[in-house]
């Protein structure tokens, strides 16, 4: 059961609905789709059985989540995010924008969740920078590929490889945080074979300047 804060406040409500442990990560995660409880459990290490579900239950409870049965041939019960659920995603993008400010780097070995570029980018962009630029990208970043395409100030992103792209770009995680989080300029990073680039040179330059991932003075200075 849910916390209960005995206010008649929307704030304390919405925490009362999903404030619990794992409770907004599952639903990150169903932002991305309709999943099965297995691909839910085996995208959040740490989180046990039995908390997942407890927590899909009180979700479910408060109209946040919902079970339904894929037809055949899939014939598989997932949960998928409500019409209520899915109005989350502005929550969990102001999150994510909040939360990079003092995230610091990802350490070496460190496991990120599936989709987290196409993630990243959504809740990172800024139409206000993104003016005048018509252009797609192919980011392979670790293990993980997007589309990301961007036109009169918006951006569409997918997971893999979608149609055709005007500029290719290749580079780890670490340097993609340095060069979103301007610690790295995009010459640098290209002069010392940091991102490998088919396509015009200055491609990358454009679509990380499309980012306002601005970061804590703690977080910059540590």
């Amino acid at each position: 059961m849910a916390r209960q804060y005995q206010q008649y406040c929307p704030v304390a409500h919405s925490l009362e609905l999903v404030g619990e442990r794992w409770a907004l990560l599952i639903v990150r995660d169903l932002l991305k789709g309709p999943k099965r409880y297995s691909d839910l459990h085996a995208g959040l290490p740490g989180l046990g059985t039995n908390i997942l579900a407890s927590r899909l239950k009180d979700l479910e409870e408060g109209g946040v989540v919902e079970k339904r049965k894929l037809p055949p041939p899939a014939n598989v019960n997932v949960y998928e995010l409500t019409e209520y659920g899915a109005g989350l995603e502005e929550v969990i993008q102001a999150l994510g924008r909040w939360g990079f400010r003092s995230l610091g780097p990802p350490p070496a070995g460190c496991a990120m969740p599936e989709g987290w570029l196409v993630q990243g980018a959504l809740t990172l962009f800024d139409p206000s920078r993104a003016g005048g630029i018509t252009e797609s990208y192919r980011v392979l970043c670790g293990e993980e590929t997007a589309t990301i395409r961007l036109a009169d100030a918006e951006i569409e992103a997918e997971s893999g490889e979608a149609g055709e792209v005007d500029a290719v770009l290749e580079l780890d995680p670490g340097t993609l945080f340095a060069l979103a989080s301007g610690d790295m300029d995009p010459a640098d990073a290209v002069s010392h074979g940091l991102v490998k680039i088919e396509g015009d040179p200055a491609a990358l330059g454009r679509f990380v300047s499309v980012f306002d991932a601005e970061r804590s003075a703690r977080a910059a200075a540590a």
